[in-house]
């Protein structure tokens, strides 16, 4: 048995051959390019999460600092509180009678008290 070389045999080979290795270029091309979109996409996305990252960032900064501006207000009250308080208020002038009544009753008292 001898191989046949006749031509129609090879043109169907090499035409099969060429949509083989047409079609393995494209797939490559293909592949090369869902490489690419995924290097935009996941660059992107380390874009999105730095962003994000700062503007919670900058939200955190921003509360911390209301939270304290915040504080030192309340603190400045109270300190302000604190000192109103700790200063003697004057008597009011039947305070005051009552107490020079009361300071005479006592001094009267031991005027006169027994030896």
């Amino acid at each position: 048995m001898a191989i046949a070389f006749d031509d129609p045999y090879n043109e169907v080979a090499e035409a099969a051959i060429a949509r083989v290795l047409r079609a393995e270029r494209v797939a490559r091309d293909a592949v090369a390019q869902a490489r690419l979109e995924v290097e935009r996409m996941v660059e992107h996305a380390r874009l999105d999460a730095r962003a994000f990252d700062a503007r919670t960032e900058r939200r955190a900064r921003a509360v911390v600092a209301a939270f304290e501006r915040d504080t030192a207000a309340r603190l400045a009250e109270i300190g302000a509180a604190t000192e109103q308080a700790a200063r003697p208020l004057p008597f009011s002038a039947d305070e005051t009678l009552a107490l020079r009544r009361a300071v005479q009753a006592v001094a009267a008292e031991l005027i006169t008290a027994p030896p």
